[in-house]
């Protein structure tokens, strides 16, 4: 079984969507799948289609969230020597500003933000690695080398 990495912000924002789906979104389909039901011949009425289209992405997105949390480990804000899931690890590439990321799990990745996953390029690259380091990793971009700065 693999493990879904989450913060527990990541798990909360997990939950509330599901409540969401489970609840108030998979209601309104319903609503709309009776009414277009109740319109006569399925085979060509295209709010009917579009309706069960819908479910099935609805469904499919609930056991998605399902599965996440029934399999996540919970990663808090470490102090910690190296590089995990959970640190804040701030780094420098040559020639650049320094950037400061939270290596989280896969599910809440988002670069804009800062937010990078463990299994990334940088952030598998970054794992398990201490101040001081100087880390390659192989980008889209091409191969970039990284000092890591601080790690908290």
């Amino acid at each position: 079984m693999t493990h879904t990495y989450l913060t527990p912000e990541g798990e909360a924002k997990l939950k509330a969507e599901l409540v969401e789906l489970t609840g108030r979104r998979r209601e309104e389909l319903a609503l709309r799948l009776r009414s277009a039901i109740q319109m006569g011949d399925l085979s060509e009425n295209a709010d009917y289609h579009k309706a069960k289209e819908d479910q099935a992405f609805l469904e499919g997105r609930i056991q998605e969230i399902e599965a996440s949390l029934r399999t996540a480990v919970i990663i808090e804000n470490q102090q910690n020597d190296f590089v995990a899931v959970g640190s804040h690890v701030t780094i420098q590439e040559e020639g650049f500003d320094s950037e400061t990321f939270y290596v989280v799990g896969a599910k809440e990745a988002d670069p804009r933000n800062g937010k990078i996953s463990n299994e990334s390029p940088i952030g598998s690259a970054l794992m398990d690695h201490k101040v001081g380091n100087i880390v390659e990793a192989d980008t889209p971009g091409g191969k970039t080398k990284l000092k890591i700065l601080k790690i908290e």
